[in-house]
């Protein structure tokens, strides 16, 4: 994401300096002129005298939502709500489960291959997991082995592990290679991951340049609007 995140900010600094700076002096010039302005030209001054006169409520209302947000994040509640959300959202909740699969099945291979216990490596796993939603599901997973339970069984039941990774886990540990299947199941979905990362990379570069050229075209051209009207009207 720091590509488009490095995109979009450096639009919108240079949206509302075209928006504080530039249109102020436009709208000085077409004072001069006289006369009705087209309506794209008005509305974009419109908005450039409002994000002059409440720029600092912008701003503040921004770091307001920043801080709100990190401050329900940090409540359980806050926490449990965001977490579930993000592994239903659209487009990026698919990839933040197949990440959330992949280092799961990576780190369990990796316990299991080196002798830690089941349970103990269940443990390390969830508290690494990075979401709530997820964490939960592993320590449901734990709860139930400890009761004697399979490992696919309660992974089922989570609704958060894709049915081919709980089938997958199921036959790993009929056959006794609990750690390979873990493995493959790993190497599947770190695959997936970069492909999807690759398509959601590539489809975003022309929304993004899109709406750069909508936005700051879109000012540009109504800014010179009056220019092209007076122009016409004096070589008419």
């Amino acid at each position: 994401m720091t590509y488009p995140t490095t995109i979009i900010s450096i639009a919108f600094v240079v949206i509302a300096v075209i928006l504080v700076f530039v249109i102020p002096a436009f709208e000085k010039m077409f004072a001069d002129f006289g006369g009705s302005l087209p309506v794209p030209t008005q509305i974009v001054i419109n908005i450039s005298n409002f994000v002059q006169n409440y720029i600092l409520v912008i701003i503040g209302g921004i770091i307001a939502l920043i801080a709100g947000v990190k401050r329900i994040y940090a409540t359980k509640k806050g926490r449990d709500f965001i977490d579930d959300w993000a592994l239903k959202a659209p487009i990026f909740g698919t990839l933040i489960r197949k990440v959330a699969v992949a280092k799961f099945a990576r780190t369990m291979s990796t316990m299991i291959s080196s002798g830690v216990p089941i349970l103990d490596g269940l443990d390390i796993v969830r508290k690494t997991a990075g979401n709530r939603t997820v964490e939960k599901a592993i320590g449901n997973v734990r709860d139930s082995i400890s009761e004697g339970k399979t490992i696919a069984e309660p992974l089922k039941e989570s609704g958060v592990f894709p049915p081919m990774v709980c089938q997958m886990i199921e036959v790993g540990e009929q056959a006794g290679a609990l750690d390979a299947m873990l493995s493959k199941i790993a190497d599947f979905y770190d695959d997936e991951v970069d492909d999807a990362v690759g398509n959601l990379t590539a489809m975003m570069e022309p929304l993004l340049m899109l709406f750069l050229g909508t936005t700051v075209g879109g000012l540009v051209i109504a800014m010179y609007l009056p220019i092209f009207k007076l122009a016409g009207t004096v070589g008419g």
